[in-house]
């Protein structure tokens, strides 16, 4: 490790990027030191993919139609208070 210009520590480590990969999960993914450093580098790199549109979602009318098949039942307030359970 050596001293950066800019009064931060700068890693030569043959070009692995651990700055970013430790600002990634421990910024980003606001993970705990201890659980970010239990993690392989397949499982960081899997959370840092973006994630894939959901395949066969239904359109707008499909959701409608599911909707009148399937309609959620009635409720009051009184019978939770205002909060889904």
């Amino acid at each position: 490790m050596r001293a950066a210009g800019n009064g931060e520590a700068e890693v030569s480590n043959g070009g692995f990027p651990w700055a970013e990969i430790c600002r990634f999960g421990l910024a980003s993914l606001r993970l705990d030191p201890a659980h970010f450093w239990r993690l392989t580098p397949r499982e960081i790199a899997l959370m840092a993919a973006a994630p894939k549109p959901a395949r066969d979602a239904p359109t707008r009318d499909g959701l409608g139609a599911l909707m009148q098949l399937f309609p959620d039942p009635e409720t009051t307030e009184d019978e939770h208070d205002g909060w889904p359970r």
